[in-house]
């Protein structure tokens, strides 16, 4: 059995995985966090998730052109202990200037942690299978943030909460250190010299796709606890709802179980033209109910369509380099979503927001029309197991 077979690889992939997209459950605390407890506005709160996103997102263009050639079993802990040290030093200062270097810093350093993480999962047996896996996992890692961290902040003040980001990308740091897989190794010459041929234009189009809705997520998730606050919702029922987001991603392993059943492009197309319905409603409801149903599913829709979009993207460059690019296709749109979103919120209300996913999501929903499609069964073919 080689080395990317085993468990404790696989489950250094899966620890990766949450602390480099801890954003995708954390962005409502983070930034209601920054406002209430750092007397921040919208977009100065905004402006400090996007800094960091963008780290993400720079660290991940550059890295994702080269990672055929790179080996991530010491690249990975590296970064992750670098972004720990960051979100520690975060804990130390409120200062807007020195946040904002910080979350720079911690950006690019998650960034290429998640870049060598993913693509090392493009380039197994299964990617679309695993990936789906770590995205439960995630689902499992957001229960548990959301229950525990607002806890933590109430009583230790904003500061808690990056320490809990530290505490998460330093155990990344030091699990990846002792089992991340050599995935070279495993595929023996034949993975390694994998021709980094030139990505199919349709590979761009899902790429773009993905980004777009990225930006829709950033823009509006950002924003849901504290667009819950404000119109009156109690602090019990936003914790609630925080934490049925994170039940509610759980369901990720259907999208890998079912990768040969369901239709890609029915997915991806389906997941633009749920998320622009449900920002409209999280954006205009002024009744809980609604509110509180659209909430806890708006991030699974994102969770299923990019399961589904990674795996062709995988299936159709088995070199890793697109699949390492997630952090950027994920992050540029999340990067530009919260500073748009607090721009968004300060000028016109919350509101504006749902208007503005819903454009948003028609260009998405254009963009998927043109990505192409390879069989789930294609798979099978790789060379990596």
């Amino acid at each position: 059995m080689n080395d990317i077979q085993r468990w404790p690889a696989r489950s250094a992939l899966m620890v990766a995985h949450c602390a480099g997209m801890v954003d995708l459950v954390a962005l409502p605390v983070w930034v209601g966090t920054l406002m209430s407890r750092y007397g921040l506005d919208a977009q100065q709160a905004g402006a400090l998730a996007t800094l960091f996103l963008a780290g993400a997102v720079l660290a991940s263009a550059w890295l994702a052109p080269r990672f055929h050639g790179l080996n991530g079993r010491w690249i990975a802990p590296a970064a992750f202990g670098t972004a720990a040290l960051a979100f520690f030093a975060c804990s130390q200062v409120s200062q807007f200037g020195a946040l904002a270097a910080l979350h720079l810093a911690g950006g690019l350093a998650n960034g290429v942690g998640l870049s060598v993480t993913h693509g090392t999962v493009a380039r197994t047996g299964n990617p679309q299978r695993l990936f789906g896996i770590m995205q439960t996992m995630l689902g499992v890692f957001g229960v548990i943030f959301m229950a525990a961290t607002p806890q933590l902040i109430g009583a230790l003040g904003g500061p808690a909460l990056f320490g809990v980001f530290g505490g998460v990308m330093l155990v990344a740091s030091l699990v990846t250190g002792l089992f991340f897989p050599d995935v070279a190794a495993a595929g023996g010459q034949q993975a390694v010299s994998r021709k980094a041929a030139k990505l199919p234009a349709s590979v761009w189009f899902g790429i773009w796709g993905i980004s777009v809705m990225a930006i829709v997520q950033g823009m509006v998730f950002s924003f849901m606890e504290r667009m819950g606050a404000d119109r009156g919702f109690s602090v019990s029922q936003l914790n609630g709802l925080l934490i049925a987001v994170g039940l509610f991603n759980l369901p990720g392993v259907i999208a890998a179980l079912f990768q040969a059943r369901i239709n890609a492009r029915v997915v991806v197309l389906c997941g633009a033209t749920a998320q622009g319905v449900l920002a409209m409603l999280l954006a205009s409801s002024t009744a809980f109910e609604p509110y509180a149903a659209a909430g806890a599913v708006f991030v699974a829709v994102m969770v299923f369509t990019h399961i589904f979009a990674f795996g062709q993207f995988a299936a159709l460059d088995p070199s890793g380099r697109a699949a390492a690019a997630t952090p950027a296709m994920t992050m540029i749109g999340a990067a530009v979503g919260p500073i748009l979103g607090g721009t968004l919120v300060k000028l016109s209300g919350y509101p504006a927001l749902g208007m503005a996913a819903l454009v948003l999501d028609v260009l998405a929903f254009a963009l998927f029309m043109r990505l192409a499609l390879r069989p789930a069964a294609s798979y099978a073919e790789s060379p990596v197991r």
